[in-house]
C-alpha cells in the first residue's frame, strides 16, 4: 500500500512543522551573519546548522506521512523518504513508552516488527501516540 493512496487511516507531520524548520534555518544564518566578527568559523557553523534544518524540513515535505494502517498491515517511514510495508503477521507488538525528562512528560509509539523497531512521537504523528496505538490495535484483525 502506498501511503499516498487512500488508506484506512494515516498519520503525518503537522503542516506547520516544515515552515518552522525553514524559519529556524533562516534565523540561524541571520545570527551567524550578525555575530561573525571576522570569524568565518561561526558563519560556517551557522551554515551547516541551516543546511541540516533545511534537509530535515525537506523530509517533512517529501514524505509527510509517517504511518499508515489498513486491514492488511502497516506502512511506516524508512530511511530519508522511503516507506516499508509491514503485514500484520510481522508486527509483534504495539506499545507506548511514557517518559518524563526535565519535568516534561512524553509518549513514544513503538511498533516491534521482530527484526526492526519503529518509533513515532507526537511530532511524527500529529496526534497522541496513545490514541494512535489504540487505533492500530482496533484495526488489527484478530487471529
Amino acid at each position: 500500500m502506498d501511503p499516498r493512496s487512500s488508506a484506512a487511516r494515516q498519520w503525518r507531520v503537522p503542516a506547520a512543522l516544515p515552515a518552522v524548520k525553514v524559519a529556524g534555518a533562516v534565523a540561524v544564518v541571520s545570527l551567524g551573519l550578525l555575530l561573525t566578527d571576522d570569524d568565518p568559523a561561526r558563519l560556517v557553523l551557522a551554515g551547516v546548522a541551516a543546511v541540516a534544518l533545511l534537509a530535515w524540513a525537506a523530509r517533512d515535505v517529501l514524505a509527510p506521512v509517517r504511518l499508515a494502517v489498513d486491514p492488511e498491515g502497516l506502512t511506516v517511514i524508512q530511511g530519508f523518504v522511503g516507506y516499508r510495508r509491514l503485514p500484520w503477521s510481522q508486527v509483534e507488538a504495539i506499545t507506548v513508552e511514557r517518559r518524563t525528562r526535565l519535568g516534561l512528560a512524553g509518549a513514544l509509539l513503538e511498533i516491534d516488527a521482530g527484526a526492526s523497531l519503529h518509533l513515532f512521537g507526537r511530532a511524527d504523528l500529529d496526534a497522541d501516540p496513545v490514541d494512535v496505538a489504540e487505533d492500530l490495535r482496533a484495526t488489527r484483525p484478530t487471529p
